[in-house]
């Protein structure tokens, strides 16, 4: 059987690591059932393309909140009939899910036609907010005669933890308690293993003409073109507000709009020459805000629906080096709450060491209990570079010496793990090993059991020095060296800008295979080169610690037939043992990835080359429901007139692939900003092939913004300010 872990790597059950108990079974296909997704704070949900949500052995589908599913069945029918699908669509900006339905015919106990097809129309409007979903359904009768039409929406709750949903078997539950039926609706509850009571208000307006322990019912007698509405509220913890349905529905979706509005309001805006991209980048920004959630420090990017809803380190701190020149206040608040989050003491359990930056939070009864690890848990080997490296760039993104300030101890903190953990061996190199054997095995982005391995394809053993780490860490000194100088610390600017040179020149050494062409994926526990080509070596184009006469053999190899595939670059290339392009790790196309690839081509000059992925992920795209980039896709070779092939169990939307489509249009234009000297430039900006004009709003630096418009002209591209508000100046270098 095919399954995936806590962080989706496939694996079979031959094969299984001590992990497995963490494994998401991949027997129900997430691009089979498409299914559509609402979020909003700690709350998510999905549902079928009907609305509905469907359960049984493997459904994702649900109303989750804080990593339990407080809603497992939800289904609606018309005259005893499931009604036939018209239409689901998602707002452009998130905000709610439409479904229009109709009957289908629908016969008496006689076998007698009693209504024919379409000719009720339902509309099953509904959104997320503060914990709660809304839906209103209206009904109509476009018959010549009046109908009577009986609707009944039965409903159920198994307030299973994510971990089960996601396939753990559990020795011992909670237990439920007794429904509750109340006047206009139900309570559902289960009091689980850690003692605490989780509830399910369903409350219905108008009253139901029959509620029952699972199910509620509607009597209408609807004269020609007559329409009813109903009210629907279902809250996680919470009763109803207490206001009629239809006041609360309308009301909560007020707020909701505004609060959306308010906040991608802050992000510059994009308009192109190319429609089907325009939709692309709308859905990438409203995918963005939508997984964005308010914590007391600031704006955090959750990472993924519907596995990853909840704070992750690494995968917040990837999506605001990608959104930095787009929004730099998500920089900001995954800046703050991860310092707030900040280890300090060591937790074998939860791989904890002082100063190291979160991997990932989780709130539900199985963390709760230590089921699984990861209540709080610290086992990712890049977050806490990363966080350094964010920190750097965001002061150079703003210029905001005050927020940094107030995250310095926890930089402080971050670098010393760096040399006191990080470093277990003291030979330059920044190693992972898990603490315990219920930890993740792979500590690095790519976290599979088996993405680690040596050219034969016998699995490496720890303590495991990756390639990317190092680049991230030399990033973390050379953004160390800039906020002390930046602070009037010469002295230790100085020493962190020496501790990158060291680091670079050893990992040249150590690193670098002339045969390969790249960089090997990584020392093993006995520093033995894993001498595997990966796209892990373009993670040291976009951090800079390759030498620039390296970057030009690297960019050859990444874009060689075996590894770029005409959607982009495959994380291992087919000529290697553990290739496989429906793999989760180990030969899949990742749209993060190929950002900071290309990012890191665009660094070095290469952007004809950065511009190819792009073009590669965009095509992806224009097959793809919503426009919307998955975590990842199989990494097959690009056919003529056929699609890319789609990851089973992929989240959709996630964080950074969202976000993806906006590195690489930076990466593209040379886009750079100076905010002391006001400045923002365009060095050496081009164009892929399928944009001819691209119209960027509201690019702010320093205490202006300015309107400018990147075209085509002939061979060359043209930069032309279209609105400047304050003394804002704009550089273009050919």
């Amino acid at each position: 059987m095919s399954v995936a872990s806590a962080d989706g790597d496939s694996v079979t059950a031959a094969s299984q690591a001590p992990m497995a108990q963490f494994f998401i079974p991949a027997t129900a296909s997430l691009q089979e059932r498409r299914p559509r997704t609402l979020k909003h704070g700690d709350t998510f949900a999905v549902f079928d393309y009907n609305g509905d949500v469907v359960s049984g052995p493997g459904s994702p589908e649900g109303l989750f909140h804080r990593d339990t599913r407080y809603l497992s069945h939800l289904h609606l029918t018309i005259n005893g009939k499931r009604p036939m699908l018209l239409s689901s669509r998602l707002r452009d900006d998130n905000a709610t899910l439409t479904c229009d339905l109709t009957n289908p015919d629908i016969f008496d106990h006689k076998g007698k036609l009693s209504l024919a097809h379409d000719l009720v129309h339902l509309r099953r409007t509904r959104f997320l907010w503060n914990a709660g979903c809304f839906e209103r359904l209206s009904i109509r009768n476009y018959d010549d005669r009046r109908q009577h039409i009986r609707i009944e929406i039965a409903f159920g709750a198994d307030f299973a933890d994510l971990f089960e949903v996601r396939g753990t078997v559990r020795a011992k539950k909670g237990r439920p308690t007794p429904i509750v039926k109340e006047r206009d609706g139900v309570l559902l509850s289960y009091i689980g293993l850690d003692e605490r009571q989780r509830s399910t208000h369903i409350t219905f307006d108008p009253r139901p003409d029959e509620v029952r322990d699972d199910l509620v019912a509607y009597d209408l007698h609807l004269e020609p073109h007559e329409a009813r509405s109903f009210f629907i509220e279902i809250g996680c913890d919470q009763a109803a507000a207490g206001r009629p349905g239809h006041r609360s529905f309308f009301l909560a979706l007020r707020d909701a709009r505004r609060a959306l509005r308010a906040s991608s309001a802050r992000a510059a805006s994009i308009a192109t020459s190319n429609e089907i991209f325009n939709e692309l980048a709308r859905r990438s920004v409203s995918d963005l805000y939508m997984l964005m959630t308010d914590t007391p420090e600031g704006p955090y990017p959750y990472a993924g629906i519907p596995w990853f809803s909840t704070v992750f380190g690494r995968d917040a701190l990837i999506t605001a080096l990608e959104t930095l020149w787009l929004d730099p206040q998500i920089a900001r608040g995954v800046l703050g709450h991860l310092a707030a989050n900040q280890a300090t003491e060591i937790n074998a359990a939860s791989d904890a060491e002082p100063g190291k930056i979160l991997h990932e939070v989780r709130y539900g009864e199985m963390a709760e209990l230590g089921e699984v690890p990861f209540r709080r848990y610290y086992g990712s080997i890049d977050s806490t570079p990363l966080f350094v490296m964010l920190a750097g760039e965001y002061l150079k993104r703003t210029g905001d010496l005050a927020t940094l300030e107030t995250v310095l101890p926890n930089i402080e903190a971050a670098l010393t793990w760096i040399d006191e953990h990080g470093d277990r061996d003291g030979d330059g190199f920044v190693e992972y090993g898990r603490q315990t054997e219920d930890g993740l095995i792979n500590q690095a982005w790519k976290d599979s059991h088996d993405s680690v391995f040596h050219s034969d394809g016998t699995l490496a053993k720890g303590p495991i020095a990756i390639a990317e780490v190092q680049a991230y860490v030399y990033g973390a000194w050379q953004a160390a060296a800039e906020i002390f100088r930046r602070l009037g610390r010469p002295e230790r600017a100085a020493k962190f800008q020496a501790r990158a040179e060291d680091l670079r020149r050893a990992f040249d050494v150590s690193f670098f295979d002339e045969e390969l062409g790249t960089y090997v994926l990584a020392l093993d526990g006995d520093k033995r080169a894993c001498r595997v080509r990966s796209s892990n070596s373009g993670h040291a184009l976009f951090t800079g610690i390759a030498y620039h006469e390296r970057a030009k053999v690297i960019a050859h190899t990444l874009m060689g037939a075996s590894s770029f595939c005409g959607w982009g670059i495959r994380t291992i290339p087919s000529t290697e043992a553990r290739y496989n392009p429906m793999s989760y790790h180990n030969g899949s196309i990742w749209p993060h990835d190929n950002a900071l690839i290309a990012s890191g081509l665009a660094r070095y000059g290469y952007r004809a080359q950065a511009a190819r992925i792009f073009e590669g992920l965009f095509a992806a795209s224009t097959y793809i429901d919503l426009r919307r980039l998955p975590e990842l896709f199989c990494g097959m070779s690009r056919q003529r007139a056929q699609g890319p092939t789609f990851y089973p169990v992929a989240c959709s939307p996630q964080a950074w692939a969202a976000a993806a489509p906006l590195l690489l249009l930076q990466s593209c234009l040379g886009l750079d900003f100076e905010p002391d000297g006001q400045l923002i430039s365009l060095n050496e900006p081009r164009l892929p092939a399928f944009l001819n004009e691209v119209i960027l709003r509201r690019l702010q630096t320093g205490t202006g913004s300015v309107d400018v418009a990147i075209r085509r002209s002939g061979q060359q591209v043209v930069v032309d300010v279209i609105d400047r508000r304050g003394d804002v100046r704009v550089l273009t270098t050919a």
